[in-house]
Protein backbone atom coordinates (compact mmCIF):
# COMPACT_ATOMS: atom_id res chain seq x y z
CA UNK A 1 0.00 0.00 0.00
CA UNK A 2 1.12 3.31 -0.42
CA UNK A 3 2.21 6.27 2.34
CA UNK A 4 1.35 9.68 2.39
CA UNK A 5 3.01 12.38 4.56
CA UNK A 6 0.93 15.93 5.64
CA UNK A 7 3.20 18.44 6.46
CA UNK A 8 2.32 21.99 7.75
CA UNK A 9 -1.02 21.25 9.38
CA UNK A 10 -1.91 23.97 11.58
CA UNK A 11 -2.59 23.22 15.39
CA UNK A 12 -6.17 23.84 15.37
CA UNK A 13 -6.48 21.08 12.39
CA UNK A 14 -4.55 18.54 14.42
CA UNK A 15 -6.04 19.12 17.77
CA UNK A 16 -9.24 18.66 15.86
CA UNK A 17 -8.17 15.26 14.43
CA UNK A 18 -6.95 13.92 17.49
CA UNK A 19 -10.12 14.54 19.49
CA UNK A 20 -12.25 13.18 16.26
CA UNK A 21 -10.41 10.21 16.27
CA UNK A 22 -10.34 9.81 20.19
CA UNK A 23 -14.52 10.17 20.18
CA UNK A 24 -14.43 7.30 17.38
CA UNK A 25 -11.92 5.39 19.14
CA UNK A 26 -9.25 5.13 16.26
CA UNK A 27 -6.11 6.42 16.23
CA UNK A 28 -5.27 9.74 14.24
CA UNK A 29 -3.97 7.70 11.34
CA UNK A 30 -7.25 5.42 11.01
CA UNK A 31 -9.12 8.54 11.22
CA UNK A 32 -7.38 10.36 7.97
CA UNK A 33 -7.97 6.96 6.17
CA UNK A 34 -11.27 6.96 7.13
CA UNK A 35 -11.99 10.40 6.04
CA UNK A 36 -9.87 10.20 3.07
CA UNK A 37 -12.12 6.92 2.48
CA UNK A 38 -15.49 8.85 2.85
CA UNK A 39 -14.24 12.15 0.63
CA UNK A 40 -12.77 10.06 -2.34
CA UNK A 41 -15.53 8.02 -2.91
CA UNK A 42 -19.03 9.01 -1.80
CA UNK A 43 -21.66 6.37 -0.90
CA UNK A 44 -24.41 8.36 -3.77
CA UNK A 45 -21.82 7.57 -6.56
CA UNK A 46 -23.66 4.77 -9.07
CA UNK A 47 -20.67 2.56 -10.15
CA UNK A 48 -21.29 1.40 -13.82
CA UNK A 49 -21.61 -2.13 -13.18
CA UNK A 50 -24.88 -1.60 -10.79
CA UNK A 51 -25.99 1.07 -13.31
CA UNK A 52 -26.38 -1.53 -16.58
CA UNK A 53 -27.88 -4.36 -14.27
CA UNK A 54 -30.46 -1.89 -13.03
CA UNK A 55 -31.39 -1.35 -16.85
CA UNK A 56 -31.78 -4.78 -17.42
CA UNK A 57 -34.02 -5.56 -14.96
CA UNK A 58 -36.10 -2.75 -16.10
CA UNK A 59 -35.84 -3.61 -19.36
CA UNK A 60 -37.88 -7.04 -18.82
CA UNK A 61 -37.39 -8.81 -22.08
CA UNK A 62 -38.61 -11.99 -23.01
CA UNK A 63 -36.74 -15.03 -23.32
CA UNK A 64 -36.97 -14.82 -27.14
CA UNK A 65 -35.84 -11.74 -27.00
CA UNK A 66 -33.09 -12.52 -24.30
CA UNK A 67 -31.95 -15.50 -26.97
CA UNK A 68 -30.99 -13.18 -29.25
CA UNK A 69 -27.83 -12.28 -27.06
CA UNK A 70 -27.05 -15.70 -26.54
CA UNK A 71 -27.22 -15.75 -30.61
CA UNK A 72 -25.16 -12.77 -31.09
CA UNK A 73 -22.37 -13.25 -28.89
CA UNK A 74 -18.87 -14.25 -29.75
CA UNK A 75 -18.25 -17.72 -28.27
CA UNK A 76 -14.06 -16.87 -28.87
CA UNK A 77 -12.38 -16.45 -25.64
CA UNK A 78 -11.24 -12.99 -23.95
CA UNK A 79 -7.57 -12.56 -25.22
CA UNK A 80 -5.75 -9.34 -23.48
CA UNK A 81 -5.07 -6.39 -24.95
CA UNK A 82 -2.43 -5.33 -26.80
CA UNK A 83 -1.23 -1.87 -27.06
CA UNK A 84 1.76 -2.88 -30.12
Amino acid sequence: MAMLTVRNISDEVHRALRARATQRGHSMEAEVREILESALSPKGRVKLGSLLADMGKRAKLSDGEFAVFEQVRSKAPARPVSFD
